[in-house]
């Protein structure tokens, strides 16, 4: 417990710089495009960079629990096709009882992924590349390999994804709350200052008494829930389902985690950084689409964004060698 107690964020000396840099960052962005592109602040654009913004968030969320333990979740999109799929194939059968399948779907191979890493002791980012194979592998298997259309009769049961209540986007709404639900689990429960502890410093927290492993594992359990959520969600919205529908958000969704200025070698940040990074992210490649930048130029940006997020937030003091 004396652990916890003197657990603090271990900012340095610059540290309220890289505190204040996303949110300036994210303002001088949207005066940038706005300068570049009059017209990019008014409510409706700014209503769709929030729809947009709310599925990367979502997926990022998930992704912000295993960066924050000092791992990291490659098999993210992977889970969120799959769960697309899922979804696609039973809304038929069994209506909206298909959406908590494919999350619970979802919740299954990120705890397998946070199992094999944990028990057998393969590294979090092998563990979840290899476990993405897998789960790519079985979408395209129950795709057979191709994008399996959300028939119009049970598109009533997915209508209600593409509503609004009191003019904000329902994706909005569930952004918001799993925000919120992220928020308080991190700050007010056990598991959420355990999570940091584990970040911070495995040993001291194996010391400390904390059960680590069970720590992982919930960890990657959750990602793998909020990534099939993404999935669902994405469904929804383009009426269809793809073993390779999500292909192109795994590197955004990692960069949205480090810009908001969680750390990459784990203990600090949390889901209202990422909520920042996601927004950052969006309204690059939106923005981007406003001033006229070539579509294809996005993942340059997304890499070169991501570099340089890295090499601000990590913390040198952890590692000895950088390999």
């Amino acid at each position: 417990m004396t652990f916890l107690a003197n657990l603090r964020p271990r900012s340095g000396s610059y540290g309220w710089l890289r505190d204040a840099a996303p949110p300036a960052l994210l303002i001088a962005l949207i005066a940038i495009v706005e300068i570049g592109a009059p017209g990019f602040v008014t409510p409706e654009t700014l209503t769709v960079v929030l729809s947009d913004t709310a599925v990367l968030f979502i997926l990022a969320a998930g992704q912000t629990f295993v960066i924050l333990i000092g791992g990291i979740d490659l098999s993210i999109q992977s889970v969120a096709s799959l769960a697309s799929v899922v979804l696609a194939q039973l809304l038929p059968s069994i209506g909206l009882f298909a959406f908590p399948v494919a999350v619970a779907t979802g919740f299954v191979f990120g705890l397998a992924s946070g199992y094999v890493h944990v028990r057998l002791r393969v590294p979090s980012f092998v563990a979840t590349l290899a476990s993405g194979g897998v789960v790519s592998g079985l979408a395209l298997l129950a795709a057979h390999g191709r994008s399996i259309t959300i028939e119009e009769a049970s598109r009533l049961d997915t209508a209600w994804m593409n509503q609004r209540i009191w003019g904000v986007p329902v994706v909005v709404i569930i952004a918001l709350l799993v925000g919120l639900l992220g928020y308080l689990g991190l700050r007010y429960t056990k598991f959420g200052r355990h999570s940091v502890a584990v970040g911070a410093g495995e040993p001291a927290a194996w010391a400390a008494g904390i059960n680590v492993d069970r720590t992982k594992i919930t960890a990657f359990a959750i990602s793998g829930a909020l990534a099939a959520l993404a999935g669902a969600i994405l469904a929804c919205r383009l009426s269809s389902g793809s073993p390779i529908l999500a292909n192109q958000l795994m590197l955004p969704a990692i960069a949205a985690v480090i810009v908001g200025g969680t750390a990459i070698t784990g203990g600090l940040g949390g889901v209202v950084r990422t909520a920042i990074g996601a927004l950052i992210i969006s309204i690059v490649r939106i923005g981007m689409t406003f001033v006229g930048v070539n579509i294809f130029a996005e993942n340059i940006v997304f890499g070169a964004v991501l570099v340089v997020a890295v090499a601000i937030t990590i913390d040198r003091s952890k590692i000895d060698v950088i390999k």
